[in-house]
């Protein structure tokens, strides 16, 4: 069975890519730690890898620094460069992931700066509908004014 249960910290941001099939792919790597005794622990670096739905929600809800767990298998890759050489990359390719530590700070932000934008414009558009009602009978009258004007310009004419 290949069965991969790991905890740890997104050590970067995701970084998220479309494929030219249309598939969401989004790798970042994870930090765990070992505790080795005497109070020391290692860290291990691990990259992950995940796909279509998943991806997408982990490029746009994760970020450097949150906690989480993943549920995958693991998968090793090897090419050849340009040089001939091979090269070999380990990777856990997920298929759950579980945000431990909530939301990033910059998601609060955002989305607080998203809300005064919304209360924003939500109150232009009542400024634009009342400045829109009080500008017909502005216009109204500015067309009575012109009409008058060209009745004086008549009268003028008329009088000389």
């Amino acid at each position: 069975m290949n069965k991969v249960l790991l905890t740890g910290r997104l050590t970067r941001d995701p970084e998220m890519r479309s494929l030219s099939s249309g598939k969401a792919v989004t790798q970042f790597s994870i930090a765990t730690n070992e505790y080795i005794g005497q109070g020391k622990e290692k860290a291990e670096f691990h990259n992950i890898v995940t796909w279509d739905r998943l991806a997408q929600t982990c490029g746009e809800f994760l970020g450097k620094g949150q906690q989480v767990a993943i549920e995958g298998r693991i998968q090793t890759r090897s090419w050849d460069d340009d040089r001939g050489v091979r090269h070999w990359k380990t990777e856990i390719v997920a298929n759950h992931v579980e945000m431990l530590s909530g939301r990033r700070k910059k998601d609060y932000a955002a989305e607080s700066a998203a809300n005064a934008l919304e209360a924003q414009a939500s109150a232009y558009g009542e400024d634009d509908a009342a400045i829109a009602a009080a500008g017909e009978p502005l216009a109204a009258e500015e067309a009575e004014d012109a009409d008058g004007a060209e009745e004086a310009d008549d009268t003028e004419t008329v009088a000389a």
